[in-house]
């Protein structure tokens, strides 16, 4: 395990392959990065060196509240910062989910830091915002509102994260409950008010304004539908869109287990493209 302190707080990463373009891959959700380590591995045998990293607040990383920015934001800065700590840039930028949003948000903010976006599950829509501020904000902000820190502890998310790094105890339980509702609400915010964007996280504005060769694999769920993968497309400028799981399934979330079956074919997707956009190993 290595760690790096980024932006105040200590974050655990890793990096695949020795030699070649220099990529980052971030998971889902609040997931650490053992879910995207497998596409990874296949991308670092192709030829890449691969970060992959346990974002703030998720994995074995530190916990750390921070309202000035959307969270999703937090995660670029803190990627930016790991990438300037670890390499030079630029780099590939790839994502699915919440790593996606990152990465869209990256390109925004650090346009001199990306080569490339690969991005996979694209979330939009209402109701993907509605179910998750319940799963990211709602939950947290009501164990605290009830139990203080102790109650958000216990919390199947945070009790984890306190598993995975003891240290992350003392730093929840130094939290004052009413900072930590407040910082909540303001990422809550920041989170649905983008239920009627194109996607979550960007206007159709930010992604014309993406100008990097970009390839997305749309989502099969309601969360992440093909609307919203076929959306990202049209506004981003010469991406490409590429399907691997035809039609959308009427489920909440199509389990990242069964989404990992087809990481070969994902990956030599992402591969393909790169060579063909000039940036193979």
């Amino acid at each position: 395990m290595q760690l790096a302190t980024i932006n105040g707080a200590t974050l655990r990463y890793e990096v695949l392959g020795n030699k070649g373009p220099l990529m980052a891959l971030s998971p889902g959700g609040r997931r650490e990065m053992g879910n995207v380590r497998g596409l990874a591995e296949k991308m670092a045998s192709a030829g890449y060196r691969v970060l992959i990293h346990d974002r703030r607040n998720c994995g074995e990383s530190e916990l750390a509240f921070d309202g000035s920015q959307p969270e999703y934001e937090i995660w670029a800065d803190d990627l930016a910062a790991l990438l300037r700590h670890l390499f030079a840039a630029p780099a590939i930028i790839g994502g699915g989910s919440s790593g996606a949003r990152l990465a869209m948000l990256f390109a925004l903010k650090y346009t001199c830091g990306v080569k490339a976006l690969l991005l996979w599950r694209v979330t939009g829509g209402a109701f993907a915002a509605q179910r998750l501020t319940e799963q990211y904000y709602d939950q947290y902000i009501r164990a605290a509102q009830q139990g203080g820190m102790p109650a958000v502890a216990a919390t199947e998310h945070f009790a984890q994260r306190i598993l995975d790094n003891p240290r992350n105890r003392q730093l929840l339980y130094a939290v004052d409950p009413q900072d930590f509702i407040a910082v909540m609400e303001k990422w809550r915010s920041a989170f649905i008010a983008s239920a009627d964007f194109p996607v979550i996280g960007a206007t159709e504005r930010e992604l014309n304004l993406i100008n990097v060769p970009t390839c997305i694999i749309p989502g099969n769920d309601k969360t992440h539908s093909h609307v919203t993968g076929d959306a990202a497309h049209r506004m981003i400028r010469g991406s490409e869109l590429h399907d691997l799981w035809p039609g959308d399934l009427d489920i909440d979330l199509f389990p990242s287990d069964d989404w990992a079956a087809k990481e070969d074919k994902q990956a030599a997707i992402f591969i393909d493209f790169l060579k063909r956009k000039g940036l193979n190993a």
